[in-house]
């Protein structure tokens, strides 16, 4: 079921919350330009084993309101915070793809990780976003033609084939969004940096990462399991950026095993 959760007076985030009585909860962040649709082939799988999927617009995209402000990583987590406070969540899996992995480490040295018994990182944004060359390229790309420019991040977003199909469909989710939405995180990517954050995620963490990732490089990956404790780095040979969808059975399968290893007391290497 769908709903909307009051972040600021004025602004709501829209929650697709599947399998409220899951014995395990999972709340997934959706990366730039996305919504929460993206994880369309975990949220018809993972509820059907018994797991509650959440996923969340941010502010700006997917079905939530679209504010002209509010776009830092600050304000953002703040979001997020307001929306586990609503729906009473505890022991939850946080699980942040690209831009949405950034979001999910602020949140992690911002609030302690309140609620969150495991961290999945997912090609993540962090702890630097898009390098200033690149930033400028999307903004300028943004500014005159949206369109063209999520036909290129569609274009590098997947190492594996995708039909003109599953492209219309993904460039759609990605033009939901607000145009001011979209340039603000921009420069967030930009601007933004994470390296403060990551000494203090204490819990146990799961970093996958495409090797052939093009739009976040797979060092990036290496740098956050050398900065953050309790964390395991599993490589996706046969992805880009998009691991959750590229070599989605593996991705499923590795969440369902994450899960399980927390709840015997994971603490040692995969």
């Amino acid at each position: 079921m769908g709903y909307y959760v009051k972040v600021e007076p004025g602004i709501k985030l829209y929650v697709e919350d599947i399998n409220p009585k899951g014995r395990k909860t999972l709340v997934f962040l959706h990366g730039w330009p996305l919504s929460h649709k993206q994880f369309e082939y975990q949220f018809n799988v993972l509820p059907a084993m018994g797991y509650r999927c959440i996923g969340i617009d941010w502010r700006g995209f997917g079905k939530s309101d679209k504010p002209i402000s509010g776009y830092h990583y600050d304000r953002l987590a703040d979001d997020i915070r307001t929306v586990i406070g609503v729906l009473q969540l505890d022991h939850f899996t946080l699980i942040g793809h690209s831009t949405g992995g950034a979001i999910a480490i602020r949140y992690m040295s911002r609030y302690n990780g309140y609620g969150v018994s495991s961290l999945v990182l997912v090609d993540a944004a962090a702890p630097i976003g898009f390098t200033a060359e690149t930033a400028n390229r999307l903004l300028t790309q943004a500014l005159n033609d949206r369109p063209k420019m999520m036909q290129e991040v569609t274009d590098t977003f997947f190492f594996q084939y995708i039909t003109s199909s599953f492209s219309k469909w993904f460039i759609q989710l990605g033009l939901q969004a607000a145009g001011w939405s979209t340039v603000a995180i921009i420069q967030t990517l930009r601007d933004e940096k994470l390296y403060s954050d990551l000494d203090k995620i204490q819990a146990p963490t799961l970093i996958i990462h495409g090797v052939h990732d093009k739009v976040i490089p797979f060092a990036q990956a290496q740098e956050l399991k050398q900065k953050i404790r309790h964390s395991q780095l599993v490589p996706f040979q046969y992805s880009g950026h998009g691991a959750f969808w590229e070599e989605r059975d593996k991705f499923n399968q590795l969440l369902r095993q994450f899960n399980g290893s927390i709840h015997e007391g994971f603490n040692q290497k995969r």
